[in-house]
């Protein structure tokens, strides 16, 4: 229900931390992120991407407003979120595949040439069944992150992959402050006026698109698809990523913390709707906050902590300022609390989020980070097909005071698992970052 911050299996505030992915030296940066001969496709692909997050944000605060004009409850607006989230989540490995046979250009396209769809429908829903139809084709073809992500794979080589990838996080970063209040201001004009000026933010993206970026697959590399292995494309090979002694604590505790930042971005727009009886506009005033907020954590902050503390340091102490800020925010009851209670949240969500995708980076192959990678967000995304059930059955059932309050004790449960993994019995590789 937000962006990367809500639901977005694909635009949740976990993506958009992941810019920071592998917290290397920046000796090289504008190598890796900009090299000279694909410093066309860098940029594309970032604009590509940011645009399509600021239309994806405008809709976003607005969605239990719109959803209420057609006689939908608290449980109704959750199932909206969880639908796109399940959309998403069968479309991302869907397009990638596909990608891989026919290349990453024509994928692109036909999924943004989708989204204008979807937003459109959105704009013309009559009804609460066709708006549930416009959000579960936006969700599948909002997959194409995986086929965005591909693209910077191919114009990198394994040594600037991790931070070439980290451009799609930068885009998701600066269109999730964009977004949001982009949108808060257009639905003044109306509750319609965001998603059709998403649609046009799309086609303009499309036709940009069409026009300027280049395939980066070559015919040639599509023959030996089929042979290639990848990380999460059977039930086998994540049972044998959950096998690896580092890689499965990483993943198992991604799972734990994703699902109960999930409840809090999931029922976030409802909660404030329903209990503290915000408008469109304030709700979108508060993500753009957060994404704000993540930024500075990003670009500012992350880098000077992994000078200073161990990753295994970081990973486990995120924890705990984020079962602390779920607990504040069961129990606040006004905006300014609020605010203060998101700023302790964000800084444990974008250094969690930032530091589990460093790890996981260093814990496998360099010819496997990218599955790696494509595998923590679909854990990421799967989580939010779980939360917006649970958090709007929570909040409907028990009031404001239950989605924060579960979400902590569920993420309790992993406290005493990460701190004998990540701090007491560290791998050699959380600690790798400190290491001259």
């Amino acid at each position: 229900m937000f962006c990367k911050f809500v639901i977005l299996p694909y635009y949740s505030l976990a993506d958009v931390t992941n810019s920071a992915i592998g917290n290397k030296s920046n000796k090289n940066t504008d190598v890796a992120f900009f090299p000279k001969d694909n410093r066309k496709q860098f940029i594309l692909i970032f604009i590509i991407a940011f645009l399509n997050l600021i239309g994806f944000g405008m809709i976003i605060p607005l969605l239990p407003h719109y959803a209420r004009s057609f006689r939908a409850g608290i449980m109704d607006t959750g199932l909206l979120v969880a639908s796109y989230a399940a959309a998403q989540f069968i479309g991302s490995p869907i397009w990638g595949r596909l990608s891989d046979k026919i290349g990453r250009r024509p994928v692109l396209i036909i999924t943004l040439a989708g989204s204008v769809v979807g937003y459109i429908l959105f704009g013309l829903a009559g009804s609460l069944w066709l708006l549930f139809v416009s959000r579960i084709l936006s969700g599948f073809m909002s997959g194409n992150i995986s086929v965005a992500q591909a693209y910077i794979t191919d114009i990198t080589d394994a040594k600037s992959r991790a931070e070439g990838l980290g451009i799609i996080g930068a885009a998701f970063g600066l269109g999730f402050i964009l977004g949001p209040g982009m949108g808060g201001v257009l639905s003044v004009y109306g509750m319609e006026v965001p998603a059709y000026a998403a649609a046009g933010l799309n086609f303009f993206n499309l036709l940009f698109l069409a026009k300027l970026l280049p395939e980066s697959y070559p015919p040639e590399k599509r023959l030996t698809v089929r042979v290639r292995r990848r990380f999460g494309q059977s039930l086998v090979e994540l049972r044998e990523a959950l096998s690896r002694p580092l890689v499965g604590p990483l993943l198992y505790n991604r799972f734990f913390f994703s699902l109960a930042f999930a409840i809090f971005t999931t029922v976030f727009a409802i909660y404030a709707e329903f209990e503290l009886h915000l408008s469109a506009r304030i709700i979108a005033y508060l993500l753009t906050y957060v994404g704000v907020l993540m930024v500075l954590v990003q670009g500012v902050l992350i880098g000077r902590l992994t000078r200073r503390f161990a990753e295994g340091n970081l990973l486990f102490y995120s924890i705990p300022l984020m079962v602390a800020a779920l607990v504040g925010w069961a129990f606040v009851r006004d905006v300014a609390a609020l605010a203060m209670v998101l700023a302790p949240l964000a800084l444990a969500s974008g250094v969690f989020n930032t530091v589990i995708n460093s790890s996981l980076s260093k814990a496998v192959l360099e010819e496997e980070v990218g599955g790696m990678l494509g595998l923590s967000m679909a854990i990421d995304s799967f989580t939010r097909i779980l939360a917006p059930s649970a958090g709007s059955f929570l909040l409907a059932q028990f009031g404001s005071w239950a989605p924060g309050t579960a979400a902590a004790v569920l993420l309790c449960l992993v406290v005493p698992y990460a701190w004998r993994r990540f701090v007491a019995h560290p791998h050699p590789v959380l600690t790798s970052n400190l290491e001259d």
